[in-house]
C-alpha cells in the first residue's frame, strides 16, 4: 500500500513537472508571437530616431503637416458624430419603438458595413460625381454644375454611411440587454419619455455607444481609401503619396506614422478614460420595456430609415449593378486569377495567424500573471497600427535591414540577406496581414478557451494523457468553433485589405482589390463592377454570422 502511494506521488509530481514545463513552453512560444508581430512598431521608432529630433520636429511643423493633422482630426471629429447621430436613434427605432418591419431594418442597417468604404467612395463619384449619373440626368434639365462631392464632405459622407452600423450594432446589443423595469419605474416618478431616456437609458448604454464609437474613429483614422478618391489629404493618403513620391524631405513619411500613431494612442485612451468611468447594470434576466408608439412621428421615423438604406446600400449596389449592365466587354475582361490571388493570400493569412493566435489565447486565458496580459496586448498593436504605416514600416524593415541587426553578435548579414530577399515577395505581404488581423483570432480563440471548464483537463491529464494529449484531444474539439471564427474573420478581413496590399504587393502579382483599385485609376468603371461585388459578397459572410447570434424582438 505504502509503495503505491509512493507510485501514485511520483506520478503526480511528474505530472505537474510536466505541466510546469508546458506553461513555461507556451509561454515563450507566446512571447515570441506578440515580439515579432509588435517588430514593424519598432523599426518604425527605430527608423523615425534615425532622422534625429531636430530634423522630426522642423518637418511636424511645417504648415503642410499641421494641415493634414487638422485634416485628419477634423474627418475623425465629423465621422464620429456622424455615426452616433445615425446609428444611436436607429437602435432606438429598432429595438424600443413600434417602427413597421423592425426586422428588416435592423438588417438593413447593418448591412452598409459589408461595402468596403472605398468601394463606397468608388461609387459616389461615380453617381455624384462632375461627370457621374446624377449630372448625366440633370444635363438635359439645363444644369451644368452640381455641387462637388470631393473634400471634406463628401469624405465625411462615405464613411459615416459604412461605418454607423458599428455605433448601430453595439449600442442595439446594448438595448437588448437593457432591464426595461428602470425606465418604468423612471415613468412612475413622472419623467418624460425623454427625461426618463436621458436618466436612465442613456447611462446604461453608453458603454455600448462608446465601444462603436471608437471603431468607428479609429476606421476613420485609418481609412486610405475613401479620403484618396475624395482627394482630402489626411495622414494615411499623404503617408501613401509620399512613400511613393520623389523629392519629398527625408524621414517624412515617418513623422507622419508617428503622428497618426500618436493620435490613435489618444484617441485609445480617451475611449479607456470614458469606458472606464461608465458603469452600467444590466440584467440578464432583463425584459425590454413598453414599446414606444411612434404616432405621428412613425412617417418621419420611416422616412429616415429609408434614407440611411437607400444611401448606404441603394446607391453602391445599384452603381455597381448598372455598370455590370451596360459595362459590356469591359466586364469580362476580369481575369479570374486575381481572385484566386486573393483566396490564395487571405487562406494562408487565417492560416498563419490562427495557429499563432493559440499560443497567445491559450496563455492569456489560462495564466494571470502580469506577463501574459503584456503578451495579449501586444498581439492587439498590429490592429491599432493602420494598414499604410504598418506597411511603411515592413517596406524600411526589409530595405534597410541594418535596423534591427546592427546589435546581432553573429549572423547579422546572414539576417539582412533574409529580410532583404522578402521585400515586395507574398510572405511578407501575408505576414502583415497576420500582424494587422490576429487580434481578430486571438480574440474569439480566448473567448472559447475560457468556456472551456478546466477540470475536464485536469481529468483528461489524470488518465494519463500528456499536457499536448488533453489539449488535442479535449480543449481542442470544445474550441474548434471559435478556431474557425476567427479564421474567418481574419480571411474576410483580409480580402478587403487596401493599403497594406497596394504597398506591399510584388510586381505583377494582383488581387481583387488591388484590381479595383488599378482599373478605378484607367477609368475602367465596367471593369470594376465582378470584382467589387465579389468583394461585397464575401463581406457580406461576415454579416450574416453577426446577424444569426442576434436575439431579435418580433
Amino acid at each position: 500500500m505504502a509503495t503505491s502511494d509512493r507510485l501514485d506521488r511520483l506520478r503526480n509530481d511528474a505530472g505537474d513537472e510536466g505541466d510546469e514545463a508546458t506553461s513555461f513552453s507556451l509561454a515563450v512560444v507566446a512571447g515570441a508571437v506578440a515580439a515579432v508581430v509588435s517588430l514593424p512598431v519598432v523599426v518604425l521608432l527605430v527608423r523615425a530616431s534615425d532622422y534625429g529630433l531636430g530634423h522630426l520636429f522642423g518637418l511636424v511643423t511645417q504648415a503642410s503637416s499641421i494641415q493634414v493633422l487638422v485634416n485628419s482630426l477634423v474627418l475623425t471629429g465629423v465621422v464620429t458624430v456622424g455615426c452616433v447621430a445615425v446609428g444611436v436613434p436607429l437602435a432606438v427605432l429598432t429595438v424600443q419603438t413600434d417602427l413597421p418591419f423592425r426586422r428588416f431594418w435592423t438588417i438593413v442597417g447593418a448591412l452598409p458595413l459589408v461595402v468596403p468604404s472605398y468601394i463606397g467612395a468608388f461609387t459616389f463619384i461615380a453617381a455624384f460625381g462632375p461627370r457621374g449619373e446624377l449630372a448625366d440626368l440633370l444635363a438635359p434639365l439645363g444644369i451644368e454644375r452640381i455641387p462637388a462631392i470631393y473634400g471634406l464632405h463628401g469624405a465625411a459622407l462615405v464613411l459615416v454611411l459604412f461605418t454607423y452600423p458599428y455605433v448601430f450594432l453595439t449600442t442595439r446589443a446594448a438595448l437588448l440587454s437593457f432591464d426595461g423595469t428602470l425606465v418604468e419605474a423612471a415613468r412612475t416618478l413622472n419623467h418624460s419619455r425623454w427625461g426618463a431616456f436621458k436618466r436612465v437609458t442613456l447611462p446604461q448604454i453608453l458603454p455600448g455607444i462608446t465601444a462603436g464609437t471608437l471603431l468607428a474613429s479609429l476606421y476613420a483614422l485609418s481609412d486610405f481609401g475613401t479620403p484618396a478618391l475624395m482627394r482630402y489629404q489626411v495622414f494615411t493618403q499623404q503617408i501613401y503619396v509620399a512613400q511613393r513620391s520623389l523629392g519629398v524631405p527625408e524621414g517624412y513619411p515617418a513623422m507622419l506614422s508617428l503622428q497618426l500613431l500618436a493620435v490613435v494612442a489618444v484617441v485609445l485612451a480617451l475611449e479607456s478614460r470614458i469606458g472606464g468611468s461608465t458603469t452600467a447594470y444590466i440584467s440578464r434576466g432583463s425584459r425590454q420595456p413598453n414599446r414606444i408608439q411612434l404616432g405621428a412621428w412613425k412617417w418621419p421615423a420611416l422616412a429616415f430609415t429609408t434614407s440611411v438604406a437607400v444611401l448606404g446600400l441603394g446607391v453602391p449596389l445599384g452603381v455597381l449593378g448598372w455598370w455590370l449592365y451596360r459595362g459590356g466587354e469591359s466586364v469580362f475582361q476580369f481575369d479570374p486569377a486575381v481572385a484566386w490571388n486573393s483566396l490564395k493570400v487571405a487562406v494562408a493569412a487565417a492560416l498563419a495567424a490562427t495557429l499563432m493566435a493559440l499560443p497567445v489565447a491559450g496563455y492569456a486565458a489560462r495564466s494571470n500573471s502580469p506577463m501574459s496580459t503584456v503578451v495579449d496586448r501586444l498581439t492587439y498593436v498590429g490592429y491599432a497600427v493602420p494598414g499604410v504605416v504598418l506597411g511603411l514600416a515592413l517596406i524600411y524593415l526589409t530595405t534597410s535591414a541594418d535596423l534591427l541587426t546592427w546589435w546581432l553578435p553573429v549572423g547579422g548579414d546572414s539576417v539582412q540577406r533574409l529580410l532583404r530577399s522578402v521585400y515586395k515577395t507574398v510572405p511578407l505581404l501575408v505576414f502583415a496581414y497576420v500582424v494587422r488581423f490576429l487580434p481578430q483570432a486571438v480574440g474569439t480563440i480566448r473567448s472559447s478557451v475560457l468556456q472551456v471548464d478546466p477540470k475536464l483537463t485536469e481529468a483528461a491529464r489524470t488518465l494519463g494523457r500528456s499536457s499536448t494529449g488533453a489539449f488535442r484531444e479535449v480543449t481542442l474539439p470544445l474550441i474548434a468553433p471559435g478556431v474557425a471564427a476567427g479564421a474567418a474573420l481574419v480571411f474576410l478581413t483580409t480580402m478587403k485589405e487596401l493599403p497594406a496590399t497596394l504597398l506591399l504587393s510584388p510586381i505583377g502579382f494582383e488581387t481583387l482589390v488591388s484590381y479595383i483599385w488599378l482599373v478605378r485609376e484607367a477609368g475602367s468603371y465596367g471593369a470594376a463592377a465582378i470584382p467589387a461585388l465579389v468583394l461585397v459578397g464575401v463581406s457580406a459572410l461576415s454579416m450574416v454570422v453577426i446577424l444569426a447570434q442576434e436575439r431579435y424582438n418580433g
